[in-house]
């Protein structure tokens, strides 16, 4: 069904990751032009997304949080995202805009993908993209993702030993994401495989709170916002050779 010309429209807006000077100038001025925010929120303590974009959100906007339970058990994220659905298209409908904040990028391990499947269809949406928690970590690290004709592989901690093997396995430069309380088991994969001493640690990328370190010293108690890259081998002194 085509979407109706007096509604409003979804804006998924990348935050980057987490330092506010990191936001694009479009996303800042979706931001300071919206007149209803959404953004995830923890059910105990204060929300990330909200945290780095405080500073450019108009003091008349709504805010409507995501409130998303944190503990270890699977929370009921199409339940939670149901029922975000249904206040955000009331807004909609009504033809207001609704801009709901994504740490990092919205489409790169991004919440917002569950409004967008929602919404796709229904409702116009627009995505301002934002740098992600991987590329501020290879920032932050000083160390290139790939280079030339080079691979680069995006793995999850969460992922069991064996498909972290055979994808390891296929060459090229990786980046494990969402390490947290999978660390010291991610560490002994890549220590068997000959893949730890050229391996870089990087947690809160951005933030006061960074760390940076080769992976072999990192903390077995991750937090689950951090990141493992390991480079491939590819040429870094401009050769020409294929």
């Amino acid at each position: 069904m085509a979407p109706k010309s007096v509604s409003g429209k979804l804006i998924g807006v990348g935050l980057g990751p987490g330092d506010p000077e990191l936001l694009t100038i479009k996303a800042v001025r979706t931001i300071r032009a919206a007149r209803v925010i959404a953004y995830p929120a923890p059910d105990d303590g204060h929300s990330f997304a909200r945290s780095i974009a405080a500073e450019f959100m108009p003091r008349q906007a709504i805010e409507l949080p995501i409130v998303i339970p944190i503990y270890d058990q699977r929370f009921p994220a199409a339940e939670i995202y149901d029922q975000a659905q249904q206040e955000i298209e009331g807004i909609l409908n009504g033809g207001t805009d609704v801009v709901v904040l994504c740490q990092g990028d919205p489409l790169f391990y991004g919440s917002f993908m569950y409004l967008l499947a929602r919404f796709a269809g229904r409702h116009e949406v627009d995505i301002v993209p934002g740098v992600t928690s991987l590329t501020a970590c290879a920032a932050v690290a000083a160390s290139p993702l790939c280079g030339r004709t080079s691979s680069l592989t995006v793995l999850t901690g969460t992922m069991n030993n064996q498909l972290l093997e055979r994808k390891l396995g296929e060459g090229g430069s990786f980046a494990i994401v969402k390490i947290g309380r999978h660390l010291a088991r991610v560490r002994q994969v890549l220590r068997e495989l000959g893949m730890l001493e050229d391996s870089t640690y990087v947690s809160h990328a951005t933030l006061p709170s960074q760390r940076m370190m080769p992976l072999a010293d990192a903390p077995e108690d991750a937090p689950y916002f951090s990141t493992i890259l390991v480079p491939g081998r590819f040429d870094l002194h401009g050769s020409t050779q294929a």
